[in-house]
């Protein structure tokens, strides 16, 4: 990936961040800076990295580059509520991420049910799929809220569907890790990586049509269900997958996904008791939301960024140390405390830059 790749993506990244408090410390009415935080950081810069890592080629082209400015347009007319704007930038950006994963798949995701295909590949076009799938789904909500009112439910929100853009993040990094047990032999241990795919994808499909229907029950058994795969998926990954530099950042990426499993299953059990208040589980829901979005999915953008570079010239365990301070202390501190929102900024522009552009060679930096 070249320097200003890397330039346009970590600044991005970084300011999506800084959004993330701007609706707390700055807000504008009639404005939810919640959305170009949640877009900058999964659609534009997330996105994009998984489609430029999916053709595999070493310059952008142009239907990469042509998605990241469309999706500029959708973050910024969603978030201006030029609605008629976003529909119809969702039509082309659709096209463009199904045009990559045909060229890359196929039209029908077949491979889905085929032993022989590596699980990493499954999750990859899962990944695909998902993106596509989640435009065009916020694209109905966007028309039923706005204009058609077919349905109304509570939960039935823009920004509940605009939460979904994470999910092929998570998807794609999960593709990394699997894409390392590629060595398993092993009949059941194979057996165990197709049930967690299968888990993974359409556990969280059915999880979100419960939050939808607000069904709190079944939201505790999914997750339950979801935590329980992520786990098999770290044990495997933690014995079978070969030591090196990649396999410690994905290792604490994994170690997030956890963290994300148990405090929603926490902030679940909170709603189902009488007397909920929203305020007063403010704090589990935003160690929750850091620990995906800025912990999870960031270990896989960042291994997929610098792929053909490892190892590079840091010290992992340092970074993966600051890494998790930010991600669960500061950045979750920052939503109650200003000074804490700025040292979070600056402890992740470390940790992105430092991933971002630490020079690459063959020594093992970490011995």
């Amino acid at each position: 990936m070249t320097i200003r790749l890397k330039i346009l993506f970590s600044f991005l990244m970084i300011s999506a961040l800084g959004l993330g408090y701007a609706d707390i410390y700055f807000p504008v009415e009639g404005f939810n800076f919640e959305r170009l935080h949640i877009f900058l950081f999964n659609l534009c810069t997330g996105g994009t990295i998984l489609l430029y890592y999916t053709e595999q080629q070493s310059a952008v082209s142009g239907r990469v580059k042509l998605f990241f400015l469309l999706s500029l347009v959708y973050a910024f007319s969603a978030f201006l509520k030029w609605y008629s704007l976003t529909l119809g930038v969702s039509v082309v950006l659709c096209a463009l991420v199904e045009k990559i994963r045909i060229n890359k798949f196929s039209i029908v995701p077949y491979q889905f049910f085929l032993p022989r295909v590596p699980v990493s590949e499954k999750f990859h076009q899962a990944s695909l799929w998902c993106l596509s799938i989640g435009i065009a789904m916020a694209s109905v909500v966007i028309i039923n809220n706005e204009y058609a009112h077919w349905v109304y439910m509570e939960k039935l929100t823009l920004n509940t569907f605009f939460l979904g853009y994470s999910f092929p993040l998570s998807l794609i990094t999960l593709s990394l890790v699997f894409d390392m047990l590629k060595k398993i032999e092993g009949p059941q241990s194979k057996a165990i990586m197709e049930l967690c795919f299968w888990i993974i994808t359409l556990g969280v499909i059915v999880f979100f049509i419960f939050i939808l229907f607000e069904k709190f029950l079944p939201q505790i058994f999914v997750t339950a269900a979801l935590f329980t795969a992520v786990i098999m998926v770290f044990m495997l990954y933690y014995t079978f997958a070969d030591s090196m530099q990649q396999k410690k950042f994905l290792t604490s990426g994994i170690g997030f996904l956890i963290v994300t499993a148990v405090t929603g299953i926490a902030y679940i059990c909170f709603q189902m008791q009488d007397g909920y208040d929203p305020l007063k589980t403010k704090w589990l829901l935003h160690i929750h939301v850091f620990a995906s979005l800025y912990g999870w999915n960031l270990c896989g953008l960042a291994v997929i960024c610098r792929f053909d570079d490892f190892p590079i010239r840091l010290h992992s365990a340092t970074v993966i140390l600051v890494h998790w301070l930010t991600a669960l202390v500061l950045a979750p501190m920052g939503i109650f405390q200003g000074w804490f929102a700025i040292v979070a900024i600056f402890g992740y522009a470390f940790i992105t830059l430092t991933l971002f552009f630490s020079g690459n060679g063959n020594i093992n930096y970490d011995q």
